[in-house]
């Protein structure tokens, strides 16, 4: 596919909505800031990490996503009003709440909750029934199974009855993974869709054993790519799994099981693709996160459109990345069901000949949910609908977790670790997931599962020296903004509890952290030893699940002080990626 600049900007659009909604506007189930005008011959429908939200909520986007180097200043590195600059966003609008963290308690007054099941549907047969009969595609990006108390009780069986109903095509994964191969396998056994993986392969010691694998011949897992007739065209799907499965979960889920960003298995399969299927446009639908996408997109050629995921970017166009065959452009939708993309195509015999893409916010309260799916959110719920309604203290502040470095709610959750385990120091991943409760609202254990809800979330505590805990930051840090996205594994930086530190971006890797001090301004000793508490470890743990932790912190009602953020950010004050440092 080949598209000039010009033709680029024409064709990308603006942003979702323009204006913004009314206040308080609650009436339409199908209004007009869901009007698409008809386009090309064939519609793909994306969706991405809703993380088994079912039901409508609150996210708020990042204050901070930093990009460094030839990503400063480039989506997804963009956040509040440079980010509305940048794709011509009205402020104090229905979509500036959407996109952006700005004003975000005064608007979610104004606008509510997006995304839901429910209202998904609503929204998604709406534009099914726009394109026509035969015309659509559905596709999930992965973390569709993992997110909720109820799902991971379930398993991400919940999930899979929701997906069948939505419709959905086409699915990877990433925290699907995390169930176990046998959990895996149950669920995938029930999915009316396709699971495609072109990147996991057996280990050799488990093709030596005649692991159970799509094609033994190769290794390869799952079934890496689907072909659909649309309208007469050969439209081919691939799936691209989260490349670093057994680095950032415990290798016990998958221990048979290889993954990668594997782009010259990709480069084959795509050839493949166009010269022996002959198909017409080549999607990959990713969960790589979007910088390791754009570069991959830079060095695979014969991809059209790369629909994204992972690190929960929401970006309202396309970015065009030039390669050895044309350009292809890359999208990431989002999370929590916040949003649903929209691309249309205009197939031509062996090619994409234009596009159009929308990336759309799915506000609840101007869609009515739908009858169906309404009723199998509340079955499947109701076993545990008492126990997670239970109410377990009031939010003293607005409770989120989004953010490259910290968030009111990782900082209660190392509160609570610190107290409830008598540590000094608290660890707490950087998961991207995660709900936001407003101010005076009630915390219910639905939403602490919300934060916490992983199939290793046992606590511990142990001893470390301070060049330990300095040696995990730098490491986390790296992970985060090395100058390679193939280095990059997505999600943010370890919450730190009960210390405080300054973190140069910039600098190179081993010396981006300096100045550990802990909360009574003492310094942290390279050679001294500390009481440091942590769940989510990647090895196997027998303490008290996090969730119960968390939960009879706030039983207790010891919340305490609703501090700033302890990290101080050096050499980043102009970037457009920060508008706050907590």
């Amino acid at each position: 596919m080949t598209v000039r600049r010009r033709d680029f900007l024409r064709i990308s659009g603006a942003a979702a909505l323009s204006g913004g909604l009314p206040r308080l506007a609650r009436s339409a189930d199908t209004p007009s800031v869901y009007d698409l005008e008809r386009f090309g011959n064939a519609r793909i429908l994306h969706m991405t990490d809703t993380h088994a939200q079912l039901q409508p909520v609150y996210f708020r986007e990042p204050s901070v996503n930093l990009g460094l180097g030839e990503m400063r200043g480039r989506p997804p590195h963009l956040v509040g009003k440079a980010f509305l600059d940048r794709f011509g966003i009205r402020p104090d609008s229905a979509d500036a709440y959407a996109f952006t963290f700005l004003d975000f308690e005064k608007s979610a007054a104004r606008f509510g909750r997006l995304g839901g099941f429910a209202h998904l549907k609503t929204l998604i047969d709406r534009f099914r029934n726009d394109a026509g009969p035969g015309r659509t595609l559905l596709l999930d990006g992965g973390d569709l199974w993992q997110g909720t108390g109820q799902a991971n009780a379930m398993q991400g069986a919940d999930m899979v009855e929701a997906a069948n109903l939505l419709g959905i095509e086409a699915m990877t994964g990433h925290w699907e993974f995390t169930y176990g191969e046998a959990a895996l396998r149950k669920n995938l056994e029930r999915f009316k869709g396709e699971f495609l993986a072109q990147n996991v392969f057996l280990t050799e010691e488990a093709a030596f054993n005649d692991a159970r694998a799509f094609d033994p011949a190769t290794g390869r897992v799952f079934k890496p790519s689907i072909i659909r007739e649309i309208g007469g065209y050969r439209v081919a799907v691939i799936g691209q799994a989260f490349p670093y499965v057994p680095i950032a979960h415990p290798k016990r889920f998958t221990p048979d099981w290889t993954f990668g960003v594997r782009d010259d298995e990709l480069q084959k399969l795509v050839d493949a693709l166009r010269i022996h299927d002959k198909v017409d446009a080549v999607l990959l639908l990713s969960h790589n996160g979007m910088d390791v996408d754009l570069k991959l997109a830079s060095r695979v050629s014969g991809i059209d459109v790369i629909l994204g995921g992972h690190t929960h970017d929401a970006v309202p166009q396309p970015v065009a990345v030039r390669n050895a065959g044309g350009v292809t452009l890359v999208t990431n939708a989002g999370s929590n069901g916040k949003f649903l993309g929209v691309l249309d195509l205009e197939l031509a015999k062996g090619k994409v000949a234009d596009v159009r893409y929308r990336l759309f916010p799915v506000f609840s309260e101007l869609l009515k949910p739908d009858p169906g799916m309404q009723a199998l959110i509340d079955r499947i719920g109701e076993p545990y609908a008492a126990t997670y309604a239970e109410k377990i203290a009031t939010a003293d502040r607005l409770l989120y977790r989004r953010g490259n470095f910290d968030g009111t709610m990782d900082r209660l959750i190392c509160d609570a670790l610190r107290r409830e385990l008598d540590a000094e120091i608290a660890l707490s991943p950087g998961f991207r997931w995660g709900t936001t409760v407003l101010q005076d609202q009630p915390v219910t254990m639905n939403d602490v599962l919300a934060e916490t809800a992983i199939t290793y979330p046992e606590t511990y505590v142990q001893r470390m020296t301070g060049s330990q805990i300095k040696e995990i930051l730098e490491d986390v840090c790296d992970n985060l903004f090395n100058a390679d996205p193939y280095y990059q594994q997505g999600g943010d930086m370890v919450r730190a509890g009960g210390m405080a530190y300054i973190c140069s971006p910039a600098e190179a890797a081993g010396r981006r952290i300096s100045g550990l001090t802990l909360d009574n301004g003492r310094a942290i000793e390279a050679g001294k030893s500390y009481k440091v508490a942590g769940w989510a470890s990647v090895n196997a743990q027998k303490g008290t699940p996090v969730w119960d932790v968390l939960a009879n912190y706030l039983r207790a009602g010891k919340i305490g002080d609703p501090r700033k953020s302890g990290v101080t950010l050096k050499g980043v004050d102009d970037n457009p990626g920060l508008a706050e440092q907590g």
